[in-house]
């Protein structure tokens, strides 16, 4: 079975990110970033001798896992997995991977478990172990206010509409075939930009992400309108682990039961995204957070 826990270095002792060689404090002074004040206050009460989990995020993904100016590693996932450890009794360690990458370095062991957003997916239930749900992450279409009248897929057939390259969404659009113009981007960003600039005309991604980027830029007046169900299992976002790793996936899932019942993600998710939008007009009866069980 693989090794589930690392030893926890004596330099990780006082928290779990920008110490010792940390992927991500390198990432900093690697791009030149000079942050002027540490912002990340996160301290684990475990004690030194707690175990580590290594933990592959994107990093480039907000509200789910982004980097503040000094390198710290900070998002819902950040608050999601740090909450789950503190509860289950260990400390984690952050690796800013890539999309794919992500993926690559928990099926080859050199991480522990991927947590960015990901999506439950039926062909990575198969190749991955996944978590129970712990938030509500539906797929959405967002367009301009006034350019169109759009309430679901069928709406969007014979438009130009942009995605993430490999999200779920991206999949939903190849499944439409020639019916749309599919443009796909490497970042979420980048897919907002065609839209407000015109190249596209929907951007297809997770509520949360357009939530998050639409409250940045109030100045574009966009519709949201999400198309999956709060009960559907593309719906629900998961923490992504080796298959084989039965232990660690029942700790995580002994956590996430503990952390619903306790009401912690939705702390979290209002922590990041507020109470109630207010940067667009979400076209959908219950935006809130919801699992499967």
């Amino acid at each position: 079975m693989m090794q589930l826990y690392r030893a926890l270095p004596i330099l990780l002792s006082v928290g779990l990110f920008g110490c010792g060689n940390s992927p991500t404090q390198e990432n900093a002074s690697a791009t030149g970033t000079q942050g002027t004040e540490n912002t990340d206050t996160f301290v684990s009460k475990l004690p030194d001798t707690a175990p580590v989990v290594k933990v592959a995020m994107t990093g480039d993904l907000p509200p789910f896992s982004f980097q503040d100016d000094y390198g710290n590693m900070q998002g819902t996932d950040v608050d999601s997995i740090r909450a789950i450890g503190e509860e289950q009794g260990f400390k984690v360690e952050f690796y800013k991977e890539t999309w794919q990458n992500m993926f690559d370095s928990v099926e080859s062991g050199r991480r522990d478990l991927a947590i960015s957003g990901i999506s439950y997916k039926d062909d990575r239930a198969v190749r991955y172990g996944l978590s129970t749900p712990y938030f509500f992450n539906p797929a959405t279409i967002m367009y301009l206010d006034g350019k169109f009248d759009i309430n679901g897929l069928e709406d969007i057939k014979g438009l130009r509409a942009g995605t993430l390259e490999g999200s779920k969404e991206e999949d939903t659009l190849k499944e439409m075939g020639d019916s749309v113009e599919l443009v796909s981007t490497p970042t979420a960003f980048l897919a907002y930009q065609d839209l407000v600039q015109g190249n596209t005309d929907v951007f297809l991604y997770d509520l949360p992400v357009l939530q998050y980027i639409v409250k940045g830029y109030p100045e574009h007046k966009v519709k949201i309108v999400p198309y999956e169900a709060a009960d559907a299992p593309s719906a629900q976002q998961v923490i992504l682990m080796a298959k084989e790793n039965t232990q660690l996936i029942n700790t995580v899932n002994e956590g996430i039961a503990k952390l619903k019942a306790k009401g912690t993600f939705k702390e979290i998710e209002n922590r990041w995204l507020g109470s109630g939008d207010t940067s667009a007009n979400v076209s959908a009866s219950d935006t809130t957070t919801k699992q499967l069980n």
